[in-house]
């Protein structure tokens, strides 16, 4: 999803139901061999809708290039797996989550349509 459609999906929100949280959260999706964190950005918006409580996640990292494995046949040796990830390129995936009042967290919404 572009930025673009994200904002708009928003506004919408924020127009028609109303915001009751929005927040924007770090998180290490890897650390690399020499001590370098892999970032990802995850963007929150909190609202009251039809379903009752609802949560929209936008989560964004970097694009998964290539995976290095290293490995030998011998005995007792380490296989290394070395992700390479795009400096530029973002992959982004948006889930939805409605209050479970009985278990008392969020549950993922599958079936939108």
């Amino acid at each position: 999803m572009n930025p673009n459609k994200w904002e708009d999906l928003i506004y919408l929100v924020e127009e028609k139901l109303g915001i009751t949280d929005r927040h924007s959260e770090s998180f290490i999706i890897e650390e690399t061999r020499d001590g370098k964190q892999i970032l990802g950005e995850k963007e929150v918006i909190e609202f009251n809708g039809p379903l009752g409580k609802t949560r929209m996640e936008k989560t964004s990292q970097p694009k998964l290039i290539d995976q290095k494995i290293m490995a030998s046949k011998r005995i007792g040796s380490k296989s290394v797996i070395d992700r390479v990830y795009s400096p530029t390129e973002k992959s982004e995936h948006i889930k939805f989550y409605r209050w479970d009042e009985a278990a008392g967290q969020w549950a993922e919404i599958k079936d939108l349509i």
